[in-house]
């Protein structure tokens, strides 16, 4: 099927999102990702299953493509996905909720948090309205429990 001629608007965080494929549909409430490159690696097929129902008050949306392993929450979007490359050794800020070790990454527009210590990882992309980005991750501590550990731990 040939690409429809909707105009896109896009989504707050566009230039650093741009990479990840994160565009919004102006005729669809579908949030355009990428799929991460470990989707479907068992742990985000676990972690997929305990994606919360509600984020910061917001309701789930809906991905195209739609993968387990991507979840979106809210109007901007607040996007998380499974089965992104491990963080190595950094020096950003790291920050622990629930035993979930977890990079904070400041964007033009919002924040991404990407779980540390964990293969494959877990992403989380929070746009400035929803801030502070930090205070919604409790709500992903059960998805990523399921992440297997590797060595890296914030210090």
């Amino acid at each position: 099927m040939p690409p429809s001629p909707r105009r896109l608007a896009t989504v707050p965080l566009l230039a650093p999102l741009l990479v990840a494929g994160l565009l919004l549909s102006g005729c669809s409430s579908a949030v355009e990702v990428a799929i991460p490159p470990e989707a479907d690696h068992e742990a985000c097929v676990a972690a997929s299953e305990r994606w919360p129902d509600e984020v910061k008050g917001q309701s789930g949306g809906e991905t195209d493509p739609s993968d387990p392993a991507v979840a979106t929450w809210g109007e901007p979007p607040i996007v998380a996905r499974c089965g992104m490359p491990p963080l190595g050794p950094t020096e950003d800020e790291c920050v622990v909720v629930d035993g979930i070790d977890w990079v904070a990454e400041d964007l033009d527009d919002g924040t991404r948090l990407t779980t540390f210590g964990r293969d494959p990882a877990i992403e989380v992309i929070v746009p400035q309205e929803h801030d502070p980005a930090p205070l919604i991750l409790p709500a992903f501590s059960d998805a990523a429990t399921q992440l297997p550990r590797t060595d890296y731990a914030c210090s």
